[in-house]
């Protein structure tokens, strides 16, 4: 009898696939909701835990350093985000969210975001198996 548990690399495959390829209607409703390329909500999200530099920024949001800037120069133009001198490099800026910013950010993630067809089809007892199995993971 053949061995048919699966890799850590085909499930990982399973839950991108569910997750970012069921995310489009979410991201145009938020688009929708915001009036801005979901790009900018989610560098804006990536602000939300402190500020950080434009290197860290674009590291964090997988962005190329001359996309980052693009970003940021429009969110700062928006008043969404600014820019101030890292006390502990005086060469250096560090990017944080502005109180306006932190508003479009909480309401691009109120928008709803209904579970996948998939994921609604699920058994209860099947969706207790899922929620454990991801609460173990997310520690």
């Amino acid at each position: 009898m053949p061995d048919d548990t699966p890799t850590t690399d085909q499930v990982w495959r399973q839950l991108t696939h569910l997750v970012m390829d069921t995310r489009d209607g979410w991201k145009r409703a938020v688009t929708e909701r915001t009036g801005m390329p979901f790009s900018r909500i989610r560098v804006l999200r990536r602000l939300r835990p402190g500020p950080l530099s434009a290197k860290d920024l674009a590291r964090a949001a997988a962005m190329d350093a001359p996309a980052t800037t693009v970003v940021v120069n429009d969110l700062e133009e928006r008043g969404l985000v600014i820019r101030e001198i890292d006390p502990t490099n005086r060469r250096s800026k560090l990017i944080s969210l502005t109180d306006a910013g932190e508003r479009v950010v909480a309401h691009a993630l109120a928008t709803p975001d209904p579970a996948p067809a998939e994921l609604a089809d699920l058994t209860p007892a099947d969706l207790r198996t899922l929620h454990e199995i991801l609460r173990k993971l997310e520690h």
